[in-house]
């Protein structure tokens, strides 16, 4: 009983056995006389009647019409008067009708069960089928258990390939426990076990792309992490030699760079966790960049008013990245244009360099990555990365892209705050 397959085959047997069982009980005690039975055997009686010679006939002349009836119609048959007092008898033995009795009704004795018909000149005749070995429940009972015994030959292989199924999946889910990132299962039919193979195949990719995310972010921060700190040791050595105005900006200046660092890192594995929602406010976008661009000497906004919806302390980090990267990788000024396009709002931050090449558009999205030919200018390496997770946990999305002949732009569209008008 451990296995599922196991278990609905027996819930299958088992409702039919019920059937079975039910189906022969209901035939024994169907009440007397009741419904079509009664009316059949009504017509009996007055198609039985004319073959039958008058009520004060002989006793003879009736057993031969009885007889007559046999020979005809393989019946067991047994006359009785008005007063249930036997007349003529063909057959074998059967039991007389009760005073209660009425047309319809059924006799147990030896034998299969007989019936009551009445004739309509008050005479009673007791019918039943001759040569009979079996009662009727009892061939009931073997045609529903051939029936069943069809259905249970047939239902196994049903259950069976279903149940595989499920036992493909099993294995699918233990490899992944296992740590098989890679594991998954082959998608059989489009029921709800296809559906969930469907769902498992889903999950285990997002899981192994979390994982790989992870792994390629420890192995670059580990990496990212030594330089400040090598630079912090050495800053603090000469710190202790001789102190020094100099010495002690820059280190300030790598204590800053570690700080922020540490910062971008934590906000991006928050916004990598699975089950984390963002709040949810209406935000005007183009203050927003405004406030923003105010921090920096070189940066330029315009555009027109435009709200979203979302977390206002993560639009405000994604409109900071976006400067920050221009003005640290470009060629000031920087250009921050707000605009609205139907139910998008969308954020457009150039500069007047070069950008990057196409085949690294989308790389530049990855965590620490480094364009070809680029020059070492500070930051973190999780800038545009972080851009890119932010707008999509608002339902957006970053790309690069050119504009006016601009190959250094990046567009972020956001859907539009809507807002509820009550009716």
């Amino acid at each position: 009983m451990k296995r599922l397959s196991v278990q609905i085959y027996l819930t299958i047997i088992g409702s039919l056995l019920l059937v079975v069982i039910t189906a022969s009980l209901a035939s024994r005690l169907v009440p007397n006389g009741v419904g079509g039975p009664r009316h059949a055997l009504e017509l009996v009686g007055e198609m039985i009647a004319p073959a039958l010679p008058p009520a004060d006939a002989e006793a003879s002349v009736q057993q031969a019409a009885i007889e007559e009836l046999y020979r005809r119609h393989k019946l067991d048959l047994t006359l009785y008067d008005t007063e249930r007092r036997e007349i003529a008898r063909v057959g074998a033995p059967m039991p007389p009708p009760r005073p209660r009795d009425i047309t319809g009704s059924r006799l147990r004795g030896r034998g299969p069960p007989a019936w009551v018909v009445g004739l309509p000149d008050g005479r009673w005749i007791v019918v039943r089928t001759a040569n009979s070995t079996w009662f009727p429940a009892l061939n009931l009972l073997a045609f529903l258990g051939a029936v069943a015994f069809a259905v249970a030959l047939g239902a196994y292989p049903i259950v069976r390939r279903l149940t595989r199924r499920l036992e493909r999946l099993q294995a699918g889910v233990e490899m992944l426990g296992s740590g098989d990132l890679s594991a998954r299962v082959t998608v059989e039919g489009r029921d709800e076990v296809g559906r969930l193979a469907e769902s498992f195949n889903r999950s285990a990719e997002r899981i192994e792309d979390l994982v790989a995310a992870h792994r390629l972010l420890l192995a670059n921060v580990s990496h990212e992490l030594r330089t400040p700190l090598s630079r912090i040791r050495i800053g603090v050595e000469l710190l202790k030699r001789q102190p020094d105005p100099k010495s002690q900006a820059a280190l300030e200046k790598d204590i800053a760079e570690l700080d922020g660092l540490i910062d971008q890192i934590l906000l991006s594995s928050r916004l990598n966790a699975l089950n984390e929602e963002i709040a949810r406010e209406e935000v005007d976008l183009l203050a927003l960049a405004a406030e923003e661009g105010a921090r920096y000497r070189n940066c330029l906004v315009s555009g027109s008013v435009a709200h979203v919806s979302g977390d206002p302390l993560l639009l405000r980090q994604l409109v900071r990245n976006l400067i920050e990267t221009s003005e640290r990788h470009g060629v000031p000024p920087v250009e921050v244009r707000v605009t609205q396009t139907g139910k998008e709002v969308v954020l457009t931050v150039c500069d007047r360099g070069n950008g990057v090449p196409e085949s690294e558009r989308e790389l530049v999205f990855e965590p620490f990555y480094r364009a070809t030919g680029s020059e070492p200018a500070g930051g973190t390496g999780l800038g545009l990365p972080l851009v890119r997770q932010i707008a999509r946990r608002h339902g957006g999305e970053a790309a690069w892209s050119e504009e006016e002949g601009r190959e250094g732009c990046i567009v972020v569209t956001l859907p539009e705050w809507e807002r509820l008008v009550s009716t």
